[in-house]
């Protein structure tokens, strides 16, 4: 069996001495992501090349060390937790634009570059990068691609899977392919679509083609004030019923509200139940049109107040507060943790009734902040994790909250994956067939188990169930998981 003392050494051969972390102090901030999930590695390795990736992850199959690969760590189901422990590769340290290409409207970056970063290189040439999650700051594009991730603009314009031509990437088993390329349309199986949204276990991303667009020529942004969220919702529908297909549509119910003007002043209304963030673009003529229309849709469904944004200062503040209304919540809870599960946007009022019941039912609260145009949810439990008992109670909440969406007609995941905090409800999905076939398609890219292991499929070999998700099966009713 390798000694710590053989890993370490052969991870310095891969990336350099002053690239490995193996003290408990350096490794204290990698043993979790963005959820509740924790769990130190052994060692951090922090390549630089695709070269050193490709070394790192062979050293690491040659020692049978189980590998976690992570990006900026904003994750949100602990996607980037080294479950097994073993080694995490870090690719904080490839940050480089490598090509903003005008012409065929592509942008060549690795894997650590910050997904803002992209859209301020391409401004210039009049071009722009349209997923945009609410981490854009600080989530990388590797992450973005891990979890094939969205953002309040993907309601029109698609998520990180309808972004990107090509990639290279440094199989599990350590080796440099490209799938892809820089054009979209590409022969054969769609390798690159496979690998997107695979959550770290295929392999690490070293290299990004991404598909550019036009900065619109106009941008209209409205704020609709409701009564109760249940307006909200309905009114969603009734928008996209009209024929129209916003750039953006969110929702922030008044727990939101209150959390985000407190700590912003972006001119919401505090006492409104719920509102609606809606975002035209497009040729001025057109939008002037729509955005007549959206309003008149809004009031005819009890919206009390429908106002647009007067400058591009205002424009920026509204959506200052959407992207921060999140973070935001500190101001109500010490802990939050956030649900993501998807359902039909005919579907929004039954299953935001359903949050409402849970809440009520458990005592605890449960702030709303979500894609509303495409039905990705985002219910936040609010909570403190000092009180005994109350961590399971949330997540036995929470569970409830994705079996509702399940059985809407909905999914487990909008954007922020499966990770390690979902896997166990995968079975109310797929079928077993369906799963094999998934565990199988691992093995095509050299993923013997131990390459982010217990994460998106349930079961594993020396996984087991943590204590948090079993409770939580358990919350979501006998047949959640056999």
């Amino acid at each position: 069996m390798p000694t710590r003392r053989d890993l370490i050494a052969a991870l310095e051969g891969a990336a350099g001495r002053e690239y490995v972390l193996w003290r408990p102090e350096d490794l204290a901030v990698y043993e979790f992501d963005g959820t509740i999930e924790k769990s130190m590695p052994h060692a951090v390795v922090l390549p630089a090349t695709t070269e050193e990736v490709a070394a790192a992850v062979r050293a690491c199959n040659r020692l049978g060390v189980p590998i976690t690969p992570r990006g900026a760590g904003t994750g949100l189901s602990g996607g980037s937790v080294p479950a097994k422990r073993g080694v995490v590769i870090g690719t904080g340290r490839m940050r480089r634009i490598l090509e903003i290409d005008p012409v065929d409207r592509v942008a060549v970056v690795e894997p650590g570059v910050a997904n803002l970063d992209v859209s301020k290189a391409a401004a210039p040439f009049g071009l722009f990068y349209a997923p945009d999650p609410s981490s854009q700051q600080a989530c990388s594009i590797g992450g973005n691609v891990a979890e094939n991730a969205g953002g309040p603009h993907c309601l029109a314009l698609g998520v990180t899977q309808n972004h990107v031509l090509g990639m290279e990437v440094v199989t599990a088993a350590g080796e440099v392919v490209w799938l892809g390329g820089r054009v979209a349309d590409s022969f054969g199986y769609d390798l690159r679509g496979v690998f997107i949204g695979s959550e770290g276990t295929l392999g690490i991303v070293t290299k990004v083609v991404l598909r550019l667009l036009p900065v619109p020529a106009s941008v209209v942004t409205l704020l609709a004030a409701f009564d109760t969220v249940e307006q909200a919702s309905e009114t969603v529908s009734s928008i996209i019923g009209a024929g129209i297909i916003p750039a953006a549509m969110e929702m922030m119910d008044r727990l939101c509200l209150q959390a985000a003007e407190a700590g912003f002043q972006c001119g919401y209304p505090p006492d409104a139940g719920a509102v609606l963030l809606v975002e035209l673009d497009g040729l001025p003529e057109a939008i002037e049109s729509e955005a007549a229309r959206v309003r008149a849709e809004c009031l005819e469904r009890g919206a009390v107040d429908v106002r647009l944004a007067s400058s591009d200062r205002e424009r920026a503040l509204l959506w200052k507060g959407r992207k921060n209304a999140i973070p935001a919540l500190g101001r109500l809870a010490p802990n939050y943790y956030i649900v993501d599960g998807v359902v039909p946007r005919s579907k929004l009022v039954d299953v935001m009734q359903v949050v409402g019941d849970v809440s009520e039912r458990t005592g605890i609260p449960i702030a709303n902040v979500f894609h509303a145009g495409d039905g990705n949810l985002h219910p936040l439990v609010l909570f403190d994790e000092r009180v005994p008992g109350m961590t399971e109670r949330v997540l036995d909440a929470a569970a409830q909250i994705m079996k509702a969406c399940v059985d809407a007609g909905g999914t487990l995941s909008g954007e922020h994956g499966i990770g390690a905090e979902k896997r166990q409800f995968m079975p109310w999905l797929y079928g077993e067939t369906d799963l094999e076939n998934m565990e199988r398609l691992r093995g095509a890219f050299g993923n013997t188990g131990q390459f982010n292991p217990c994460k998106l499929l349930p079961g594993g070999t020396g996984c087991g169930e943590m204590a948090h998700q079993a409770a939580a099966v358990r919350a979501a009713g006998p047949d959640a998981y056999v």
